[in-house]
């Protein structure tokens, strides 16, 4: 001890039995913070960040992440708990029970005067015979989608409240039968994850294709093709300044504009040969043609994309790019030299999306519902609940909360007025053609 005193004098020393007290009694308070955590009735807990963030959640794994755990026990079990996660996906808040549970267990004993080292071989003698009693009371099953949901049932109901797990169940085990191929192992990167931020998480849906999010760049590119061939590319299809520093000197303008003309010519090529691809598979058939490259497409190129009748997305994530091969088949090219009908693959739907509008319009609702005193995402639920669509067109009756049909108790509006309503609100926002600017 004196050593110690000698190298730091501020050091604190603590004996073998206080700092063992001091770590079980850190695992224990790991331990009280998720035990109501556990199974289907256990409580929410609320996560407050340094700027005020909020998450709500009974997932051990996201607990033990987001928590600001000092004690050097307590943060070698959350590791342990959350390799538990990573490795089999659940499991994570049991973890943290059982090894605090242990503790308290030995810390009985050596009370009594037992030395830890004799616990400890009692605690590995223990687990042999726990997982031979594990081998011998385990079910064997075929794997089937009905097990797997009933598999992902049980641990979704302990993370998220039951009409939500039921939901998700279902989207779940069909997102990764969907990428499953026989004999290999499941790539769980292939299913991606996207968040809407304007609805609530019962509208969680499972899209059976890839969504990207982004889209044409150019206003005259279709917003819709069916039946189409995929390119997936990784080619530049802009004007790109050179890796290195360097610099041009031109005795004439004549000469810039002879070198500008065929830095456009080289990128113009590129084009031209997929514009040829598309034509010899394309000519004579209903067939679509859609390009996604990972890297740039200029406005010049998407012109000529356009002109063409193809649709382009330019700047796909790597990511998109490897989904895009496997939900299309085809191959990724870094080239455009060698193009062939075999490099690419086919979609039976590409279309564009745009929620933005319907999502703005729905403020007129949220408004009438907040000043009549209800609840305006409530309201809003209820209204997408029973909209099945345009006729009967349904409404918020603002006394009661409740959907009704506003023909049937005499509310009508003009509907001049809405479609007068529609244009104007439209035509204050910036014209279409400024999305042609490059990113």
């Amino acid at each position: 001890m004196s050593a110690i005193k000698t190298l730091n004098p501020k050091a604190e020393v603590a004996r073998a039995a206080q700092a063992l007290a001091v770590n079980i009694s850190a695992a224990k308070g790991l331990q009280d913070v998720l035990r109501t955590n556990l199974g289907p009735k256990g409580t929410m807990k609320m996560l407050v960040s340094g700027a005020g963030d909020i998450k709500l959640t009974k997932d051990g794994n996201v607990l033990l992440h987001e928590m600001q755990i000092q004690h050097p026990t307590a943060s070698l079990i959350a590791r342990v708990a959350t390799a538990q996660d990573d490795i089999t996906g659940d499991g994570t808040t049991s973890n943290v029970l059982i090894i605090g549970e242990l503790l308290k267990q030995a810390d009985l004993y050596i009370a009594e005067g037992l030395h830890p080292r004799l616990i400890t071989e009692g605690f590995e003698l223990a687990r042999d015979k726990a997982l031979e009693v594990l081998e011998e009371v385990k079910v064997k099953r075929e794997i089937d989608r009905d097990i797997l949901i009933q598999v992902a049932r049980t641990s979704l109901r302990t993370k998220v409240h039951q009409d939500l797990a039921d939901l998700l169940t279902e989207h779940v085990v069909d997102a990764v039968l969907a990428v499953l191929r026989p004999k290999e192992p499941v790539d769980l990167h292939m299913v991606e994850l996207m968040e809407m931020q304007h609805k609530t998480e019962m509208d969680t849906a499972l899209v059976r294709g890839l969504v990207l999010d982004h889209g044409a760049r150019h206003p005259d590119m279709k917003k819709r093709v069916e039946n189409a061939y995929i390119l997936t590319c990784n080619v530049s299809l802009e004007y790109e300044k050179t890796e290195v520093n360097s610099g041009f000197f031109y005795k004439s303008a004549e000469e810039r504009e002879k070198l500008v003309a065929a830095e456009r010519a080289f990128i113009d090529e590129r084009v031209r040969k997929i514009i040829a691809l598309k034509k010899q598979v394309c000519d004579g058939t209903d067939k679509n043609f859609v390009v996604i490259n990972q890297k740039g497409i200029d406005p010049f190129s998407l012109d000529m994309f356009a002109k063409e009748g193809i649709v382009a997305l330019r700047r796909a994530k790597r990511r998109n790019m490897e989904r895009l091969t496997l939900a299309c088949g085809g191959m990724a090219v870094n080239s455009v030299d060698d193009l062939t009908p075999d490099t690419l693959g086919e979609a039976g739907l590409v279309y564009e999306s745009v929620l933005a509008f319907a999502e703005a319009l729905l403020i007129i609702v949220k408004v009438l519902a907040q000043n009549s005193g209800l609840d305006p995402q409530e309201a809003i639920v209820k209204l997408q609940q029973e909209y099945m669509g345009p006729q009967p067109a349904v409404g918020l009756d603002i006394k009661t909360g409740e959907v009704l049909i506003p023909v049937d108790v005499g509310i009508l509006d003009n509907y001049r007025v809405k479609r007068q309503l529609l244009h104007s609100s439209w035509g204050v926002l910036p014209p279409s053609k400024q999305t042609f600017d490059d990113d």
